[in-house]
C-alpha cells in the first residue's frame, strides 16, 4: 500500500469552557459546519429512551428569538442545507453552504443547540410526526431484528436501546422533559464545534466562542460499557415472507483503537469476492443479500452480519455462517487480508472527500480518545492488522459467544431451535 499523508490538516483550538473547535481548511467554496454533542440514546435511562431524539427534531421548532419558520428561511436565503442526526453515542446538528457564510452558520447553531425553545404546541404536532416514524420503524423486519440483537447483546443496558426510543415515551415526553435532558447533558466538556472548507480558522474562532464560549463546562458524559450477555431473540411479524437474521459478537470501542475487527468484518464480507457472498449467496443460494459490518462507538463495539433468507434456508444459512467464521479463526488466506485492507483504505480516502465525514471521525476521536488521529496514523494502525491478529479476532468473538436476532417469517420456539444449531455448528 503507498502511504499517504492529507494535504489538510485538522486544527483543534479548546475554548475555557470545554468546547472544542476542529478545524479543517480545504481548498472548497462551500463549507461544512456541525455541532457534536456528546449525548445519544446511550446516555439516556429507561424512562428517557428516545428523549434525546425527539430534542433533535424540536431543536429546529423554535428558540428564544426564532420561530421555526425564521429558522428555516435564515438558512434557506443564504442557499444552506440543514440536518441533525441522533446516534447511540452522540448528537449531531449540521449546516452546509457557501464558505463566507460559514461565521453565520456558526451563529445559527448555536442558537439552535443552545437555544431551542421547545414550544408545547410545536411538541404536539411533532409527536405525530415522531409517532409516524416510530410506526415505520417497527413495520420494519430487518430494522426490527437489528432492534433484537441489541438487546441480545446488551440486555437491559442503555447500549440496547433504540435511538427512537419506545412508543409510551414519545407519547409522555413534555417540554420541561426536554429542557431538563438538554440542561444536564449539553455542557463544553461534551460539545465540539467542527467546521471544514473554505475557512479562515482564526476568523471562524471568533464566532465559536460568540456562540457557545459561555457554556457551563460540566463533566464529560461517560457510561459505564455494557457487559456483553451473548443471546437469541426472535420475533414474528405477520406479512412477512422471509426471515431476517442479524448475527454478531462484541468487539472493542473506539477507545481501544483496535482495527482488528474491522478488518475481520472486511475479510469475511467485504465485496461480492468475500468468503461470506462467495458461500452463501453465489454458491448456494441461501440469500439475496447479505453484509458483514464492525459497528464501533464511544466504549462498545459490534460485530454484524445480517442476511435476509428464505424460512426453510434459515438453518443451513445459519450454518454454514458459523463454518465460515470458525474457518476464519484457523487461518486467514493472505488474499483476503490484502482485499480487505485496499478495500478500507480506498473507503477512508473516498472519506477525505467528504467534509461532512471528516468532522466527524475527528469529533467521534476526540470524544473517545482526547485527540483526533490523522489519516496517516488510521492507515498505519490499518496496515499493522496481519493474518495472525485476525484470526484471534474470530478466535475471541466464538469465545465470547454468538447473538442472534430473528425476525419477519419466524417459527415457534425458533429461538430454542436457534439456540440448538447454533450449539451444533
Amino acid at each position: 500500500m503507498t502511504d499517504f499523508a492529507p494535504t489538510a490538516p485538522t486544527l483543534v483550538t479548546p475554548l475555557p469552557d470545554g468546547v472544542r473547535l476542529v478545524a479543517v481548511p480545504l481548498p472548497l467554496p462551500t463549507v461544512s459546519v456541525s455541532v457534536f454533542v456528546r449525548a445519544g440514546s446511550l446516555h439516556e435511562t429507561r424512562l428517557t429512551s428516545g428523549i434525546g431524539h425527539v430534542i433533535e427534531h424540536m431543536a429546529f421548532k423554535g428558540t428564544a428569538t426564532r420561530d421555526a419558520a425564521r429558522i428555516n428561511l435564515d438558512a434557506e436565503r443564504l442557499g444552506a442545507e440543514v440536518n441533525a442526526h441522533t446516534d447511540k453515542d452522540h448528537t449531531a446538528f449540521h449546516m452546509h453552504g457557501l464558505a463566507r457564510d460559514a461565521a453565520a452558520f456558526v451563529g445559527m447553531l448555536g442558537d439552535i443547540v443552545r437555544h431551542a425553545a421547545f414550544p408545547a404546541d410545536e411538541l404536539e404536532r411533532e409527536r405525530q410526526v415522531l409517532l409516524h416514524e416510530f410506526t415505520d420503524d417497527e413495520d420494519d423486519p430487518l430494522a426490527s431484528a437489528f432492534r433484537l440483537f441489541d438487546k441480545a447483546c446488551f440486555g437491559t443496558h442503555p447500549a440496547a436501546q433504540p435511538v427512537i426510543g419506545t412508543r409510551r415515551n414519545i407519547e409522555r415526553f413534555t417540554r420541561a422533559d426536554l429542557v431538563a435532558h438538554v440542561q444536564r447533558l449539553y455542557s463544553g466538556a461534551n460539545l465540539i464545534v467542527g467546521v471544514a472548507g473554505g475557512i479562515e480558522p482564526d476568523a471562524l474562532l471568533k464566532a465559536v466562542e460568540a456562540a457557545f464560549g459561555d457554556m457551563p463546562r460540566g463533566t464529560p458524559n461517560r457510561v459505564e460499557p455494557p457487559a456483553y450477555e451473548g443471546g437469541i431473540r426472535s420475533l414474528r411479524l405477520a406479512g412477512s415472507s422471509q426471515t431476517h437474521a442479524v448475527l454478531g459478537f462484541p468487539l472493542p470501542g473506539l477507545a481501544a483503537e483496535d482495527m482488528a475487527g474491522s478488518v475481520a468484518a472486511g475479510v469475511l464480507g467485504d465485496g461480492m469476492s468475500s468468503p461470506l457472498l462467495a458461500e452463501l449467496r453465489e454458491k448456494r443460494g441461501l440469500a439475496y443479500y447479505t453484509a458483514c459490518s464492525a459497528d464501533l462507538y464511544d466504549g462498545f463495539g459490534q460485530f454484524v452480519i445480517e442476511a435476509s433468507t428464505a424460512p426453510e434456508q434459515l438453518d443451513e444459512l445459519l450454518t454454514q455462517t458459523m463454518r465460515l467464521l470458525r474457518t476464519h479463526a484457523r487461518q486467514v488466506a493472505p488474499l483476503d487480508l490484502e482485499r480487505a485492507q485496499n478495500q478500507i483504505t480506498v473507503r477512508r480516502l473516498r472519506a477525505l472527500e467528504r467534509p461532512y465525514r471528516r468532522l466527524e471521525d475527528a469529533a467521534l476521536d476526540l470524544f473517545a480518545l482526547g485527540r483526533v488521529r490523522s489519516e496517516s496514523e488510521r492507515l498505519a494502525q490499518l496496515r499493522a492488522v496481519g493474518t495472525r491478529e485476525v484470526r484471534a479476532a474470530f478466535e475471541g468473538m466464538l469465545a465470547a459467544g454468538v447473538s442472534l436476532a430473528l425476525s419477519g417469517q419466524v417459527g415457534r420456539a425458533a429461538s430454542e431451535k436457534a439456540r440448538a444449531l447454533l450449539d451444533r455448528a
